[in-house]
């Protein structure tokens, strides 16, 4: 399973309720692309934040562990130190429904000037970062720099201006209208399903398939072989299922064969009714279970 821009969004809504207001008390960086960041809540509480940049498994979420740190604090931990420590989270957002959270901190400088930062996690596999900018939008540093040799879409480094790469010049699904949707979706040679998660940010394979079955249609047929009246059908189908998304209506949980965890997901998967579906208070802890359980079971087989 992804984590795609729908279990992103849960994540920061979670975030949103739990962190707003709560102060930046440690940073350490157990990992090179990794982390662990400890907040002193509004109601007198601690919780821990972990922030993955792993190309392989990039995460966000509350986590209990307490990883130990190298003696000494490598350079980018020290420079968010320095800035955010004793830091007010004043804002969770997630633009669009991309896989990107940002974390907008409120802190005193050296003078004793009230300033504004963004620490931005972006949540995309390979391209998977943890990057630091000024309110401009100006990149301080990032736990990865990435060259122009490295990228010929974008530079990840001091001094340049932060913007998230259109790559794939996908469209936002929670603010697409029926015409931009039936023009996405027809103008691609390929399944309907894969024409949607190709077409729209935020959207899995997972997703895709969900909304066609909802829609009662065959998700391996392409478009141009359904009506525009079927194809209306499904962008409804569409809107319906996203619109949990905007009132946030999550529903984490995580589908079982037997004890093997198969999908995760935020929103409800019902194409998958073969499977168990265990629901959980929130995608936070689906996460961490999914990739314990994960990791367990591949180290069973490994032996």
């Amino acid at each position: 399973m992804a984590f795609d821009g729908i279990t992103v969004a849960a994540v920061a809504a979670e975030l949103k309720k739990d962190l707003l207001n709560s102060r930046i008390y440690k940073i350490a960086q157990p990992e090179s692309d990794e982390l662990i960041i400890t907040l002193k809540t509004t109601d007198g509480g601690q919780k821990r934040l972990l922030l993955s940049a792993d190309a392989s498994l990039p995460l966000t979420y509350f986590t209990s562990q307490n990883k130990p740190s190298p003696m000494t604090a490598p350079s980018f931990t020290m420079l968010l130190r320095k800035h955010l420590q004793n830091g007010r989270i004043t804002g969770i957002t997630q633009p669009g429904l991309e896989r990107i959270i940002e974390l907008h901190v409120e802190h005193y400088n050296d003078m004793g000037d009230l300033c504004h930062k963004r620490l931005i996690i972006e949540l995309m596999g390979k391209h998977s970062n943890i990057i630091f900018c000024s309110e401009d939008g100006t990149i301080i540093d990032s736990i990865k720099h990435v060259s122009a040799q490295m990228s010929s879409v974008r530079e990840v480094l001091p001094g340049r201006k932060y913007f998230i790469p259109d790559t794939m010049h996908k469209k936002d699904p929670l603010t697409t209208e029926w015409k931009e949707f039936s023009l996405s979706v027809n103008d691609k040679p390929m399944s309907v399903a894969k024409a949607l998660y190709t077409s729209f940010t935020g959207i899995s394979p997972v997703t895709a398939e969900e909304i066609c079955y909802l829609a009662g249609i065959d998700s391996t047929l392409p478009a141009k072989e359904y009506s525009q009246d079927v194809l209306f059908h499904l962008y409804t189908q569409f809107t319906i299922y996203l619109s949990a998304i905007k009132e946030g209506r999550f529903e984490p949980a995580i589908y079982y064969d037997k004890q093997e965890p198969k999908e995760f997901s935020a929103l409800e998967l019902t194409y998958l009714s073969a499977y168990e579906k265990r629901l959980f208070p929130s995608v936070c802890e689906i996460l961490r279970t999914y990739y314990s359980e994960r990791s367990l079971i591949t180290r069973l087989r490994q032996k």
